[in-house]
């Protein structure tokens, strides 16, 4: 069951981007009732763990006398959270060495995010950009604005170059109060200034969960023929024989992913390496691990 529903190859071949969403949430979830994972429940927004200080009347005691363990319940103003989802969508998102492009698998997390986002009672944002926002859709939480968030994203596609710390530092400045910066992207473009960007929502106490999207083949290079690299941005060509360059390209691809690692951490930044042949459920995971240390 957990393979069916969050493999991205079989998800993809949905013709229905809320259809995906949803099975990718259930899918999830699924995995999570049959695992000790924090003894989150399809009710998990009503409730959190019990702690020193919390009121005794507020316990749930039908939760514990099903669980064994103190729960309180949660109200609406402890449990909304203003969520900001930030989706690449330029033309470097379409590569891909498989069935599934790092777009479509980032669009797959973004709209199975978005569902959880809305079921949780939690507010959202979408913001689509290259090197500059293309579509802006301000944070609500009703399922008719998750109908419109997943219309307008099954419709997008890819365009143009990057320019990622362009579009953080300029939403930091738009986006003041805390939430929480959601980033999906291939991160090609210049880290320094990524990282600048990012540092830029941590000044206003925002969270941020950065989903590093790849195909393998951008960092194994598992090419046996010489063959002709086109850049998907500026259409530039390079005619090379990939095993001269394997050992240097993937070691400057692990460096590069290694920076982006440490600099996060140093900047309590959530940072996460996800390829495009792993399955769905690992954004979801990070999400609500994200979400229960911000409430």
């Amino acid at each position: 069951m957990k393979t069916k529903y969050l493999n991205p190859n079989i998800v993809n071949q949905l013709n229905n981007l809320y259809i995906k969403a949803k099975l990718i949430v259930e899918g999830t979830m699924y995995g999570l009732h049959k695992s000790p994972f924090h003894g989150f429940s399809a009710e998990f927004s009503e409730h959190r763990a019990y702690s020193q200080g919390d009121q005794i009347k507020n316990i749930d005691w039908k939760l514990w006398s099903k669980t064994d363990k103190y729960y309180v319940k949660r109200f609406e103003e402890e449990t909304n959270l203003s969520c900001h989802i930030f989706l690449d969508a330029s033309k470097s998102m379409d590569f891909t060495s498989s069935n599934v492009t790092k777009f479509q698998y980032s669009q797959m997390i973004a709209a199975a995010l978005s569902y959880l986002i809305i079921k949780q009672k939690d507010s959202l944002g979408l913001y689509t950009f290259n090197t500059e926002i293309k579509l802006s859709i301000p944070p609500k939480n009703n399922k008719n604005h998750l109908n419109t968030i997943l219309a307008l994203m099954e419709n997008m596609e890819t365009s143009g170059s990057t320019n990622i710390s362009k579009v953080l530092n300029f939403n930091a400045e738009k986006i003041k109060k805390r939430g929480l910066i959601i980033l999906i992207t291939d991160l090609l473009d210049d880290a320094d200034k990524i990282l600048e960007g990012l540092k830029h929502f941590k000044y206003y106490k925002h969270e941020i969960l950065v989903f590093h999207i790849l195909d393998r083949q951008e960092i194994e290079l598992q090419y046996n023929e010489k063959i002709i690299f086109e850049d998907l941005e500026n259409k530039e060509k390079i005619n090379i024989e990939p095993w001269h360059i394997k050992d240097s390209y993937t070691k400057e691809s692990m460096d590069n992913i290694n920076y982006f690692k440490s600099e996060c951490l140093k900047n309590h930044i959530e940072y996460n390496l996800i390829f495009t042949d792993q399955d769905l459920d690992k954004a979801i995971h990070q999400f609500l691990n994200k979400r229960k240390i911000i409430n």
